[in-house]
């Protein structure tokens, strides 16, 4: 893979790194395609036994890029959300688990692929939050679904229309993420290998 992200292999499991942490790894169109040929190449090998997406430094990932969004027009919209769409429901609807290993900033469209994984595990450092609402946007990506059913409704608009950041300890108590460690990816890969998904 190119574009910001690379893929590595730990034994039986492919782990996505987003790899821009100085401008906090955007989901850009680019990327994005890049994805979707990695989660399509995954979903056709049956002896892959897990998927893990992971950043670096103190980013995850971010949403779609912002100058992308600032050229969506009316007749382009519904291609860039369902590339997004369709992208988040490949990731929870593939035939191995899935695991968003969140090691810092987790922010829109990156939340919402983190919600199409099976688990969430964060570092303590980590920070979720769906800034759209500051920006006049919201998610077109499968949040504003998955994330009601995670963590129930109240507690989903409060973040929506918000846009605040959520801390780990909060994320756990909220039931937003499900356990919380100082090496993130290193307890994803024990979650799949120890067969606790």
């Amino acid at each position: 893979m190119s574009n910001g992200s690379i893929i590595e292999i730990v034994g039986d499991l492919k782990v996505i790194r987003f790899s821009r942490p100085e401008i906090r790894s955007p989901l850009s169109i680019s990327v994005l395609e890049d994805l979707h040929a990695a989660v399509d190449a995954i979903g056709a090998d049956s002896a892959v036994a897990g998927l893990i997406f992971t950043g670096m430094g103190d980013v995850f990932a971010s949403g779609a890029d912002l100058r992308e969004i600032a050229g969506v027009t009316a007749e382009t919209a519904r291609e860039f959300a369902l590339r997004g769409q369709t992208l988040m429901s490949k990731v929870s609807e593939l035939h191995c688990p899935t695991v968003a290993a969140v090691n810092g900033f987790c922010f829109g469209g990156a939340l919402d692929l983190a919600l199409a994984c099976t688990r969430r595990i964060a570092s303590p450092n980590a920070l979720f939050a769906h800034p759209g609402a500051t920006l006049g946007i919201i998610t077109g990506w499968g949040g504003t679904q998955r994330l009601p059913r995670l963590i129930g409704e109240a507690a989903a608009i409060e973040i929506f229309f918000t846009g605040r950041r959520v801390t780990a300890a909060e994320a756990l108590g909220l039931g937003l993420v499900d356990s919380v460690s100082t090496e993130p990816l290193a307890a994803a890969i024990r979650s799949i290998k120890d067969g606790k998904l």
